[in-house]
């Protein structure tokens, strides 16, 4: 047989069309199948929280006080904000809930952390401490600030009984003095929440691998070396979820101040959300009560943001 190629088939395999490969979608209609079971729970959340956080924005640009139709409030630009700046109680109460925020989560972090660091192993006893210690969570914040006030009472409070009797000391007045009043509220918000922290912190710590503590074990690492070399590194981005729930809850804090103090005296313990609630229902005072609601939303955003910039974890991750 020669070699030489025969143009007749050659010509003939040269008119045939190209067989086009079919090309799958990449999206297929199963794929969207647990889509369409979030969305209208996606829709719900965006809606509740968006629609206020609009509205907020809306309102501040407007004079509306309760009882009057909204079609007849005047709008006033940006009269509602320029008053805010120049409000000296407003940048006081948001030096306060600033202070209140500093102290309280800084230390509900260091005993959070503590307690869990302490009780992560089964020891005898634990069991029962961890309960002990998670109850502040499951009592209302109405209730607890019911508790507190009358703890901290003047006349008839527990707390000044037992320093009376314990230790000699004169009655004080927690609740009538600034700093006194300002002691107690931090303390209360404490005792409620260092729980909350108790229990992120040691979920966190009893999902780490054995494998990683056992090797730091190997290689000669004492306890405080295990703590702030591998345990805490390992779960910072739990640690920073953890702190950025506590800024939200100590910017959105109304109740136990408002049953314990009312924001007094005079405005020690006034936190800028008990601020704003009197604006709106006391003084009626809505499109200004938005406006420092923005002011809120804003500070929350900020910290928020600042903390995801320095205390990332996934910004260290080569594949993110």
């Amino acid at each position: 047989m020669s070699d030489t190629a025969n143009p007749t088939i050659d010509s003939a395999r040269q008119d045939q069309p190209t067989p086009v490969k079919s090309v799958k979608p990449r999206i297929q209609a199963g794929s969207l199948t647990p889509y369409m079971f979030v969305t209208p729970a996606i829709i719900v959340m965006l809606g509740g929280l968006l629609y206020p956080i609009f509205m907020a924005f809306y309102l501040s640009f407007y004079d509306w006080e309760i009882g009057r139709p909204f079609s007849d409030a005047p709008a006033v630009g940006m009269a509602n904000f320029i008053r805010m700046i120049q409000d000296e109680q407003v940048w006081e109460v948001l030096w306060v809930t600033l202070r209140f925020g500093f102290w309280t989560i800084t230390i509900e972090m260091v005993l959070g952390i503590a307690l869990a660091l302490l009780l992560e192993k089964p020891i005898r006893g634990a069991s029962f401490f961890r309960t002990i210690f998670i109850l502040p969570l499951m009592v209302s914040p109405v209730v607890v600030g019911l508790i507190w006030r009358y703890l901290f009472d003047a006349r008839s409070g527990w707390i000044n009984y037992y320093l009376t009797t314990w230790f000699g000391m004169e009655p004080l007045v927690w609740l009538g003095d600034p700093q006194l009043a300002f002691f107690a509220i931090v303390f209360t918000d404490i005792w409620q929440w260092t729980p909350f922290i108790f229990i992120i912190i040691i979920a966190g710590l009893q999902a780490l691998p054995s494998e990683v503590v056992e090797a730091s074990e190997i290689d000669g690492a004492n306890w405080w070396q295990q703590i702030f070399l591998v345990k805490l590194p390992m779960i910072q981005s739990i640690i920073v979820i953890a702190l950025l729930m506590r800024i939200i809850d100590v910017f959105r804090g109304l109740e136990v101040m408002l049953i314990m103090t009312g924001g007094g005296p005079g405005r020690s313990t006034e936190l800028l959300s008990l601020h704003i609630y009197k604006r709106a229902f006391e003084t009626q005072q809505l499109g200004y009560a938005s406006a420092i609601a923005v002011l809120l939303i804003l500070v929350v955003f900020g910290l928020s943001l600042a903390i995801l910039n320095f205390a990332n974890p996934m910004k260290t991750r080569s594949d993110v």
